[in-house]
């Protein structure tokens, strides 16, 4: 047994899964997750030096599952690997890929190697990725696998209807929402949806516009969805102002106000501009920057129980971030 999973195993029945961020969250903590990225390979160091710089300052790090539909590391094999480096995983697992079969074999195994958290998402279109011809598989969609876990933990049974022998795993379960996707009006009760169905912890998109992110949140307040799932806002810093122009104009639901391009821009006035790393330094030190601004912003938000930051391939950024913006004075691990 890890020294993680020993640490967290459940003492109060009251826990659904006995993880670290459901302790967190039921402390009425605010919680601090971040995003580990599998390798393309099977590098077993990489994984392991990723939850080397992430453990301590965060609660808990989601594994992504063929982010981008681009094929890596499985989410849960390379979650078993963080537990061994003393890391709380938080598994992917997208309706792309799986039938309603293999979703409830594999997280029986994760459950039982102590993989306490799932994020149910639905998962990248796989024309965007590496296999363009693959065949999705979207047996069930996000909502419905939500419910289908709840119903394996809390009524020990299987989609089927069959009885889950010695009982089912126990996981603490998550999916994300996008609060600025068309219909926005329509998002907060998207997310009623998904807490109806069984959703213990949201994870949203990324957000850069915090005064439309405090209307939505509003009216999942107003909903009283807040009080059902706890809901982590997604946050993360900018590389560049060429970052900032792709969101904006090529992720769909992304508001990014131009006045971030402007500052990025503003932050290499004087270097050179042939110094393509001194300017590269200056826009990433910039945009950490702006992530702690938002994170103290969004942490005044009624509803709002943490924050979760997507660093993609820059997981080094995430101490200084979780560290300046006060979530944590040092490292705990």
């Amino acid at each position: 047994m890890s020294k993680l999973s020993a640490a967290v195993l459940p003492t109060d029945a009251t826990f659904k899964s006995g993880g670290n961020l459901e302790r967190v969250l039921a402390a009425g903590r605010f919680a601090v997750t971040a995003e580990l990225g599998p390798p393309r390979g099977c590098d077993a160091a990489a994984v392991r030096r990723k939850a080397q710089i992430l453990r301590g300052w965060v609660d808990a790090a989601n594994v992504t599952d063929n982010q981008a539909a681009v094929v890596h590391m499985g989410s849960i094999a390379t979650g078993l690997l963080m537990i061994s480096e003393g890391l709380e995983p938080i598994i992917q697992m997208t309706c792309r890929d799986r039938n309603r079969i293999a979703m409830q074999s594999d997280l029986l195994g994760a459950a039982a190697h102590g993989v306490h958290n799932l994020l149910c998402l639905s998962g990248d279109h796989q024309s965007m990725g590496d296999h363009p011809g693959a065949k999705n598989v979207h047996d069930i969609d996000s909502i419905q696998m939500v419910a289908m876990v709840r119903a394996m933990r809390d009524e020990n049974r299987f989609q089927s209807g069959k009885e889950i022998p010695g009982g089912g795993p126990r996981l603490l379960i998550g999916a994300a929402e996008n609060p600025f996707a068309d219909p926005a009006a329509m998002r907060p009760y998207r997310l009623r949806k998904k807490a109806q169905a069984g959703a213990d912890f949201i994870q949203t998109q990324l957000v850069y516009d915090v005064a439309r992110f405090r209307e939505f949140m509003k009216k999942v307040v107003d909903l009283g969805v807040h009080e059902k799932v706890s809901i982590l806002a997604g946050v993360g810093p900018l590389k560049s102002p060429g970052m900032a122009r792709h969101l904006r104009q090529n992720v769909p639901g992304m508001l990014v106000p131009e006045s971030y391009d402007a500052r990025l821009e503003a932050a290499v006035n004087g270097i050179d501009g042939r110094d393509k790393a001194e300017r590269s330094y200056a826009w990433r030190e910039e945009g950490k920057r702006i992530c702690v601004e938002l994170i103290q912003e969004i942490r005044e938000i009624e509803g709002v129980a943490g924050v979760h930051i997507m660093a993609i391939e820059w997981e080094e950024a995430v101490p200084e971030i979780v560290k300046a913006a006060g979530l944590r004075q040092a490292s705990q691990g």
